[in-house]
């Protein structure tokens, strides 16, 4: 804790390095050890009391986590944890799970030929993550990273145990993950917009289009009966950040896609109740849809977390997003409950409840014998 709040402190450059070294040397003591629980309070504290240092700490946990440094024929080698996402939206079922061999073989060539430098190696892990599937601690990340970093390297089998994976939730829409582990020498760039120099050098923006031209066509067979977007290979955590921000418009959009063709109505005809909650300041807004002419009842609810710093202050806001996307989704009835209120869960079953037109938070179900395939999002 003492190095975090030194690190947010600094004055320099010089000053972040020994910061950070110290506070890296620790916290890969503590997750190599198994004692993470001492992370997870220290951040607790520090969530409370700095919120920079917290910022400061939890980049640096979530550095260790996914990066390290490993030898290899008396060389160097630095370790990333990758990942691939899916932004996914269905009427129906989302996928995951394994992933055929020959798909995984020919996803990793694109990654490998379209995103990484040259002298990079990479393992892709032959499965189709659902956000339930991936690891819950970041001790059990760290040993993910090494796992696959030692395969890239083929200083292990090529094998990755996936039994015992928690269940997928069902949502209708969501983020899938190809992860991987890429290992290139100490010092090297990593990726093809780092190499500056080179004849093969392209920007993040080339190297995304030609992933997509590419990799699209080997990944729609493992996504039926879904739309989706590719976003680009980047390290594990950034990318788990900007899925969770890309799939919030594309849940809204689905949620009235599937009412209306479950039900056999137009968008129109679907009415929004909208509202902000949390404790001390807006942490997630809840969409209620309804097509109760009393409003009473919620058919489909969507929650949109706010991520970071994202605030009422921004340009546009996050209120003013959720109501253009209702909107260009052909929902042109919107009401916004005034107050933040604190958030409610379903004592049954635990899901989010959502705001009525009544000025009542209630359980997401669906109108009379409509089966549906997902009552809810978060």
């Amino acid at each position: 804790m003492a190095s975090a709040l030194g690190l947010a402190n600094s004055g320099s450059r010089v000053e972040d390095r020994f910061w950070e070294r110290q506070l890296g040397e620790r916290i890969e003591r503590l997750l190599e050890s198994g004692h993470q629980q001492s992370l997870y309070n220290a951040l607790d504290r520090l969530q409370q009391t700095d919120g920079e240092a917290y910022g400061a700490m939890l980049e640096a946990v979530e550095e260790c986590a996914e990066s390290m440094v490993l030898e290899h024929e008396g060389k160097p080698w630095q370790i990333l944890l990758v990942s691939a996402p899916l932004i996914a939206w269905t009427r129906f079922r989302i996928p995951s799970g394994a992933v055929p061999q020959e798909a995984a073989d020919a996803i990793a060539a694109h990654w490998q030929a379209h995103v990484l430098s040259r002298p990079a190696r990479l393992f892709v892990v032959p499965h189709l993550y659902s956000l339930d599937e991936l690891p819950r601690d970041y001790a059990e990340l760290r040993r993910l990273t090494r796992q696959l970093g030692e395969a890239a390297l083929g200083r292990r089998p090529q094998r990755v145990d996936l039994s015992g994976l928690p269940e997928t939730a069902d949502m209708l829409a969501d983020s899938r993950f190809l992860i991987g582990g890429l290992a290139v020498p100490l010092g090297e760039p990593t990726f093809r917009w780092q190499e500056l120099d080179s004849e093969d050098h392209a920007t993040r923006v080339q190297c995304l289009e030609q992933w997509i031209a590419q990799a699209r066509p080997v990944i729609e067979p493992l996504l039926p009966g879904c739309g989706f977007e590719c976003l680009l290979p980047d390290a594990y955590h950034i990318n788990l950040r900007e899925s969770d921000r890309r799939v919030r418009p594309n849940a809204i959009r689905a949620g009235v896609h599937y009412l209306s063709h479950a039900l056999g109505i137009e968008p129109g005809e679907i009415r929004a109740v909208v509202a902000a909650f949390g404790e001390t300041q807006v942490d997630e807004y809840r969409i209620g849809l309804s097509v109760d002419p009393d409003g009473d009842e919620i058919a489909h609810g969507i929650v949109w977390p706010l991520f970071g710093a994202e605030s009422e202050d921004d340009d546009p806001s996050p209120l003013e997003r959720i109501r253009e996307i209702l909107r260009d989704a052909g929902v042109t009835e919107h009401r916004l409950w005034p107050d933040m209120n604190e958030p409610e869960y379903c004592e049954d079953c635990g899901a989010p409840l959502f705001p009525s037109e009544n000025g009542e938070v209630v359980h997401a179900e669906m109108p009379g014998d409509v089966e549906p395939g997902s009552s809810h999002f978060h």
